[in-house]
């Protein structure tokens, strides 16, 4: 089961356990979030607990759209979106890594688009999310 490695209600998450739990990668993390920021400086910052089938999730929104979505694992996160129409129609045109276009192709359409979540393992990941943060803010 792919659930949060914060599942427990009662505990919203804090960064030192955020450190202890993803290691290593909590520096990717951090770029992640500063550079939504950067981006977005009027953006809010928030963890949210879905339900016990999720656990808790970190979410960067603006107005009124969640920009991006960090799901803390065991050793490493995941960064997820959701891409309306226009937006899906720009990342397959754009130089994003063929994994992630074929990822998205295959996401089941919904009204409010197409979800995908993208394992954080290595920095090599980043620089694809950086350029998905700045198509989602675009559309």
């Amino acid at each position: 089961m792919d659930i949060s490695i914060f599942a427990e209600k009662e505990i919203q998450p804090t960064d030192s356990a955020l450190k202890k739990a993803l290691g290593k990668k909590f520096e990717l993390w951090k770029k992640l979030e500063d550079y939504t920021i950067m981006k977005y400086p009027n953006a809010v910052k928030e963890w949210a607990f879905p339900g016990a089938k999720y656990g808790w999730s970190y979410r960067i929104k603006d107005k009124k759209r969640v920009i991006i979505y960090l799901l803390p694992r065991d050793g490493y996160f995941k960064a997820a979106f959701n891409f309306g129409q226009k937006a899906y129609e720009e990342i397959l045109a754009s130089d994003v890594a063929d994994e992630i276009k074929k990822e998205l192709e295959s996401a089941r359409a919904y009204a409010e688009g197409r979800g995908i979540r993208i394992d954080v393992k290595r920095q090599a990941a980043i620089k694809d999310i950086q350029k998905l943060i700045v198509i989602k803010l675009s559309n």
